[in-house]
């Protein structure tokens, strides 16, 4: 059985047009003396006059600044309810942090390498089965049956990546799986994804990521122990 169950209300449930023009159907707003588990209030427009309001104020006590720290704020009520794991599990599907640090660069390989898998997704598994070897420009060009620069031109306007970058950023992905996923010391971990060692990870995952192996696996780290 689902966790949650979702209902959009609004008082005397009349149609509600919101200011990006999506209309929402909903039903009207349950009694002062109903049961109430969660409510999420959407911000807009209104929410000056919202707050001035003191008696809502303090009826909500928790908010949130915007778009993006309100999935925050969401993820927190999500770990209240269902526990740690769970919330992970959710953070981990939109691809963020559990709680994330300022500033901090999201980004999915999967997601900005999918443009290019009509041309190259036979490269990105091929590379993915073997990041701890050496993928150097001749072997990936060598693989893709193309001479070097051809490669290098074709690859990057599908992409909107350099080869060198892909694999990079291919190589910090698995990495930052098996930093979520399990207790594998950190210098391991770098070699098995084809770091030279232990500082070249930590470069690139403060380049692509804002943040150390060590803070990644802070947040993220549930899993158990694997075998090296």
């Amino acid at each position: 059985m689902p966790p949650y169950s979702f209902r959009v209300v609004a008082r005397d449930g009349q149609s509600i047009t919101a200011s990006s023009g999506l209309g929402l159907t909903t039903d009207a707003l349950s009694r002062e003396d109903a049961p109430l588990d969660t409510m999420v209030i959407a911000g807009g427009p209104g929410v000056d006059a919202a707050a001035a309001d003191p008696v809502l104020v303090d009826w909500i006590l928790w908010t949130s600044a915007g778009v993006t720290a309100g999935i925050d704020l969401a993820l927190v009520l999500v770990e209240e309810d269902l526990g740690r794991e769970v919330a992970l599990a959710v953070a981990r599907y939109l691809v963020m942090f559990l709680k994330r640090p300022g500033g901090q660069a999201q980004f999915s390989t999967a997601l900005s390498l999918q443009m290019a898998d009509h041309e190259f997704g036979a490269l990105h598994a091929w590379i993915n089965e073997r990041l701890d070897r050496d993928l150097l420009l001749p072997i990936l060009a060598d693989q893709a049956a193309m001479s070097e620069h051809s490669f290098s031109r074709h690859y990057r306007e599908a992409t909107g990546l350099t080869p060198a970058r892909a694999v990079e950023r291919l190589r910090v992905e698995q990495a930052r799986r098996l930093l979520s996923e399990s207790k594998i010391p950190i210098k391991r971990i770098a070699l098995r994804c084809g770091f030279d060692s232990e500082e070249t990870l930590r470069r690139s995952f403060l380049r692509l990521l804002a943040a150390t192996p060590q803070e990644y696996r802070a947040r993220f780290g549930s899993g158990p122990s694997v075998p090296s």
